[in-house]
């Protein structure tokens, strides 16, 4: 029988080798037959098999539906590629298994939380005393966020939210760009709120909020309990809100401001687009991932909120059965997220950081903005082809003529291995959306990419 080393180091390998081979291989799945996988899992045996029999047929059957989400020619969804240190810290904490709800169930997971949470509020310029929860992604940390602002909102309002439910509450406004993400709506759902009460605010034509239309929404509407969501990187064009003007606009209304920035946080890392997040010091809370733009693995996400009580309050509890909450000074990490049972995503986290520091996120950062304007200026020059957005950070917005074109142009694109990038509708026309977020990314990554999308274009030629 195989000794644990020997299982951990062949499953370690087998992982290595599939990052190894992403680099070059085909990037989506081509025919993944769903039923041979399927099959391929079995059934529900009646007695135990080897670990490593168990490893290696889990292994065999899904290593031919894997996307290639970890190399460096994936442009969807705004995915990072998982850096080799974040990676390798992940494999540390699945095998250290730390529950990371206090100090007293790992006080190594809420010591590295507790470091990793401060570097990342210097490198996005959040105040040094704002709260942080590490969450599994941008849904989770806004609605984190959200929660808090929904507390603090009523509290002022003489209302107890956490004790007495929001039967009978004053009603609470949400205003939030038209162009907001959706896990906005859904964290209002979730918390009871409603997505029905989102009050929309016109955007320009890059989809930036208007502020002036900020204004006029907020002066229209009723005093009382209000939440401003505004938005750092719009999901399809990249754009940013107004932020400074955004935020001071809506404390004069005496608005709780939310900043949803799931990649667009990170442009706070690095001078050259630092501008484009001016005022972000100012609001009330922020949601980004890690998953995105720092590379870290899945899941990965923080909320981070300039009011830690409010934070507390609307997310921790306790039950006779639980000690150690802040034991030894340290803070509880499940105290600043939804999930009391969590691992410990301050370690990866950690390594990521270490691993590149200040300048190599700023790196990262401008590197993949170069290579995103690469894709927009070689695209660009082809008649039939156009990029409809300023592309200000890491997005690219293409139109191959008419709908119709586009989507057989994403499609054979996707089919094709060379690269994958997704669709959307923005604007009322459906385009390719390009987004470039992975630390492996190079210039040759994005020719090959164009030439598979030129070559996609010119096999279906505009009608």
């Amino acid at each position: 029988m195989a000794s644990l080393r020997d299982l951990f180091v062949r499953t370690a390998g087998r992982a290595a080798d599939y990052r190894h081979a992403a680099a070059d291989g085909p990037v989506f799945p081509a025919g993944v037959d769903v039923d041979a996988v399927r099959a391929a899992l079995g059934e529900l045996a009646d007695g135990p098999v080897p670990a490593t029999v168990a490893v290696e047929e889990l292994a065999d059957a899904l290593e031919p539906a894997l996307v290639a989400t970890t190399g460096p020619r994936y442009f969807g969804f705004v995915v990072g590629g998982a850096l080799d240190a974040a990676s390798a810290a992940d494999i540390l904490t699945t095998g250290w298994d730390q529950p990371a709800f206090n100090a007293v169930t790992s006080p190594a997971a809420a010591m590295v939380e507790d470091v990793a949470g401060t570097w990342l509020k210097e490198l996005l310029g959040l105040p040094a005393q704002a709260s942080f929860g590490f969450a599994t992604g941008g849904q989770a940390a806004n609605t984190v966020c959200l929660a808090a602002a929904r507390h603090q909102v009523l509290a002022e309002a003489g209302w107890d939210v956490e004790h007495a439910g929001l039967v009978g509450a004053p009603p609470v406004r949400v205003v939030a760009t038209s162009e907001r993400h959706a896990t906005i709506d859904r964290a209002l759902r979730l918390l009871g709120l409603g997505a029905g009460v989102l009050e929309p605010v016109v955007t320009d034509s890059q989809g930036a909020i208007d502020v002036s239309e900020l204004a006029r929404v907020l002066a229209a509407g009723p005093a009382g309990p209000t939440i401003v969501c505004l938005q750092a990187g719009n999901v399809n064009s990249g754009a940013f809100d107004d932020l400074k003007t955004g935020t001071a606009t809506a404390h004069e209304h005496g608005a709780w401001v939310h900043i949803d920035g799931a990649f667009g946080l990170w442009a706070a890392a690095s001078p050259t687009t630092a501008g484009l997040i001016a005022g972000i010091e100012t609001a009330d809370s922020w949601a980004t991932d890690g998953h995105k733009w720092l590379n870290v693995p899945y899941d990965s996400g923080y909320a981070f909120c300039a009011h830690p009580d409010a934070h507390a309050a609307a997310m921790s509890y306790t039950a006779a059965y639980l000690s150690g909450q802040g034991q030894g000074g340290l803070r509880a990490p499940a105290d600043y997220v939804l999930e009391s049972s969590r691992r410990a995503r301050g370690v990866a986290t950690w390594a990521a950081l270490r691993q590149l520091g200040r300048s190599g996120i700023a790196e990262l950062v401008e590197r993949c903005c170069s290579l995103a304007r690469r894709f927009a200026e070689q695209l660009a020059t082809v008649d039939g082809v156009e990029v409809v957005n300023d592309v200000v950070l890491n997005q690219v917005l293409v139109s191959f003529s008419d709908d119709r074109r586009t989507e057989r142009v994403v499609d054979q694109v996707q089919r094709s291995g060379e690269c994958w990038m997704g669709a959307t509708t923005w604007h009322g026309q459906r385009l390719m959306r390009i987004s470039v977020s992975n630390w492996r990314t190079t210039p040759s990554d994005v020719d090959r990419s164009v030439a598979a999308i030129l070559g996609a274009a010119n096999d279906h030629q505009a009608r």
